[in-house]
This record gives C-alpha cells, structure tokens and sequence, in this order.
C-alpha cells in the first residue's frame, strides 16, 4: 500500500485493516515517520519526535494482535500528543526551553488511556508557549507553519497538533482548549477539533494555563475518528478534581448521519460580528446543506454574546497568571515577549475584577443554556477569516481591521466560557485554497448531538477529503 495513502486513512479504516491483518502497525509507523521526515522541516511540527520508541512499540503491537490479545480500533494506531501532556520518561516542555529537560515520572490520564487502548505515541507536537496564544508562535521551538500555505500560521495554541493531522504526520493528535485552541487551528488547517464538555476529559497531568477553562479534546480528520477517540479518553477521574462522574456514551453509536428534526439556531450576533465575505459564504452554504438534510435553521438572538471577550479575557489572563506566577517570577527573562507581557498585565487584575468577570459568565452561561432549551445545537463560524501570515497583528475581516488575536478568539471563546461541547468541521475553501470551518456546539454532555450532526454534514461532502498541497 502506497505510505501516502497509509498517511491520509482515518484511525477508523487503519485500526480495522491492522485488526484484519491486512496491514501491519510496524508499515504504519514507518509510512508516518516517513511523513514527517519529508515535511517536518517546512511545518515544525513536533517537539520530540519518538521513532526508536514509536517502531518497538509497533513490534510489540503486531505480536500481540497476532496472538490474540487485540485491544480495539486505536490498537496500532499513531498518536501526538500536544507537549503539555504529561507523558512518562518522555519529556513534557509546555513549549518553554524552562522546561526542556523536564520527564515526568508518569503519563497523564489521557495519555495512559491512549497506551492502555494500544495507540502508538510517535512523538509531542509543538504549540504555542503555555498555551498562551492562538496563533502557534514559539521562539524556542520555532513558529509552527500551516501545511496549506507555509507562510501562515497554523493556529494555536495547538499548533503543531493541527498541522501534524492536515499533513499526514499523525492519524490523532490531541490539543487543549482555553479559549479555542483546538478549534482554531482545526478550522485553519482543515481537520476536526472536538472541544468536549468541561469535565469530560481528564486534565490531570496537564500543565494548566486557566482550570476553570481548560479542555482537553481530539484533533483528527474525521468526525468518526474524534467519535472512537472519545471512546478512550473520556470518563471520570478522581484525580481532575473537575472530572464528572458520568456515564460515557458509545460515541459512534451516535453517528446515524440523520439530522432530520434537529433544531439548529444561528445566533444572529455571529454574522454582525467582523466577518470575511468567503468565510460568510461557505458557512451560510454549510448551513442551507444541513437544512436540505432535514435540520430545522433558526434565527436566534444571544446578545450576551457581545460580552464574551471583556469576560473571557479577564478570567483567563488572571487564572493564567495565577498559575504561571512561579514561572513568571523564576523565569520570566526567558519567555516570549507576548507570553511574558499578558502574564504580567494578568497580575494587575484585581479581585472584584475577577469575581465581577464571574459573575458576568454567570449570567453569560444562563442566557446560553436559555437559547439550548429551544434549539438542539448553536451554529456559526469557526473562524472570521482564513490563515493570517504568521507574526501579523491585524486581520482584514470584511470590511474591518481588527487584531488577530480578538479574531481568532471570537466565535470560540463563548463555549469555553459555558464549557459546552463544540467542534469545529471542515465546510469550505477560500479562493486562496485555504480551509474554512464550521462550528456546533451542543448541550453540556450531549457531544453525541454535535457529533451526530458533524458527521452528517462531513459525510454528505467532500471537504474533508483534500489535502494541503505540502
């Protein structure tokens, strides 16, 4: 089989040609690292790169799946974990050089549940340092490169993870999500990035950038990909003091690619907010084809939604400072300019800052549960515009000038305020061929429906199918 095409299978077809015997996990991991070598000096992608480690795991994977102890459909399978999951003997840098010699003594929870499923580490992506920041810029490892244009930034924080699954580095990669860090660059690298329920995923062992907004969620090229991966990671851990003590679904169950009788709301707040016209067009299109499925369309008004950056922002940069403060204060010389600047401004806000910002997430959260008890699913883009040029510091959506950071925050902040499940599916291409997005988010600890409406969308066309031109 062509290592190009191995590269570019879902986990689901490889997971079931591995369990078939129809192709090995030692082929699979060679067509990967391959891959990476080809395209990793254009993109950066990784940080450490595992291959002696990644091929002796294929080894031992193909004994035992020949002698019968098959663990199910990621069994064989190669994973990427962004680099603030810890990962036992295998150094976790959070993308600081502070922490370039760091090894933890033991895997986070989502990485032991990835090695218990039989999955692959092939090695830890690349992000933007601690998280901080959407763009997926890091002096210390390298700015991370979009495999659809080099010279545009792949989105951040989980940078690496989004350019590693677009160009066929990685089968699954998993990302954190603060304020859109999976979802950002998942729309601007043209993959799909599940941001689950806070509480869903486990956060323990993960370095925290905000812990009342932090989520851990898969980075994959299909909604039944992300399906299979929820399957493994989610569920309760009394070590996430976060974690809830909830039943975990089958996700693939949910994936009947019917939507008929699904309510969609559109929030008109979405299309008054700076918009590119090609982004509004391959949304608005995106939508008319869930319609034509047999989805209900909705008008409806959020005008909460306006608040969400002033409350986002000051949640976050205090949370952030708060637990980067040591670091800050040891090491503060050493981090990147930007990082270092919002860290510090994070420290000058005060408590009734703080607790005001609580309170209007209070109320944010409220008027947001409101609109879900009338509708199934909240719709909308992703992205206001397609990849801006990596280090540009303003973005033309529409007709408005406005920061790149502001904008690339600004349709994925809200569900990171509420903690809803929100993903981010491919929907369209600029005429740049650049890659557009389009987001659900659903119900607290209903991924089933958002992930029930994604792969009916995805499956009913083909813009999951291209690939970069890399």
């Amino acid at each position: 089989m062509d290592e190009l095409e191995i590269c570019y299978m879902s986990a689901a077809s490889l997971g079931r040609l591995i369990r078939d015997g129809e192709i090995s996990p030692v082929e699979v991991i060679e067509a990967h690292l391959s891959r990476i070598r080809a395209t990793e000096p254009v993109l950066n992608s990784f940080i450490t790169l595992l291959p002696d480690e990644a091929l002796a795991a294929a080894r031992q994977a193909e004994r035992d799946i020949r002698a019968g102890r098959y663990r199910g459909p990621l069994h064989g399978i190669p994973v990427g974990l962004k680099d603030l999951f810890n990962t036992g003997g295998v150094r976790t840098t959070s993308g600081s050089r502070i922490f370039d010699t760091f090894v933890p003594a033991e895997d986070c929870t989502v990485a032991a549940r990835f090695r218990e499923a039989g999955a692959i580490l092939i090695g830890k992506l690349n992000m933007h340092q601690f998280a901080y920041g959407p763009t997926g810029e890091n002096p210390d490892y390298g700015h991370m490169h979009n495999p659809w244009n080099p010279d545009l930034v792949s989105g951040g924080s989980s940078g690496g993870s989004g350019s590693a699954t677009a160009a066929g580095q990685c089968t699954i990669t998993t990302g954190s999500d603060t304020g859109g860090s999976i979802r950002i660059p998942a729309a601007l690298c043209g993959i799909v990035g599940l941001k689950p329920t806070y509480g869903r995923v486990s956060r323990h062992g993960l370095t925290p950038l905000a812990w009342s907004m932090d989520h851990p969620g898969p980075m994959v090229r299909t909604v039944e990909d992300a399906a299979i991966t929820m399957n493994v990671i989610a569920g309760h851990d009394p070590r996430d003091v976060a974690s809830a003590n909830l039943p975990v679904p089958d996700y693939t169950a949910a994936l009947t690619g019917d939507v008929r009788g699904l309510r969609i709301g559109i929030p008109r707040q979405h299309f008054e907010a700076p918009l590119d016209p090609e982004v509004r067009a391959s949304v608005t299109d995106a939508l008319s084809h869930l319609e034509s499925l047999g989805a209900e369309l909705v008008e409806v008004d959020f005008p909460e939604f306006n608040s969400n950056a002033a409350i986002s922002t000051t949640m976050l940069m205090a949370e952030a400072s708060a637990a980067l403060r040591d670091v800050l204060a040891s090491d503060g010389d050493k981090l990147y300019e930007p990082v270092r600047l919002r860290l510090e401004a994070g420290l000058f806000i005060s408590a009734a800052d703080y607790l005001r910002a609580q309170q209007g997430r209070a109320v944010f959260d409220r008027a947001a549960r409101r609109l879900l008890d009338d509708v199934d699913l909240l719709a909308g883009p992703t992205e206001p515009v397609t990849a801006p040029p990596l280090l540009q510091q303003q973005v033309l959506a529409g007709e408005q000038e406005i920061g790149t950071v502001p904008a690339l925050t600004q349709y994925t902040r809200p569900y990171n305020i509420t903690g809803f499940p929100a993903i981010s599916i491919p929907c369209g291409f600029s005429t740049d061929n650049l890659p557009i997005g389009l987001q659900l988010a659903g119900r607290p600890f209903d991924e089933e429906t958002v992930l029930r409406a994604a792969h009916a969308y995805e499956q009913s066309t083909d813009w999951h199918t291209r690939r970069p031109p890399l």
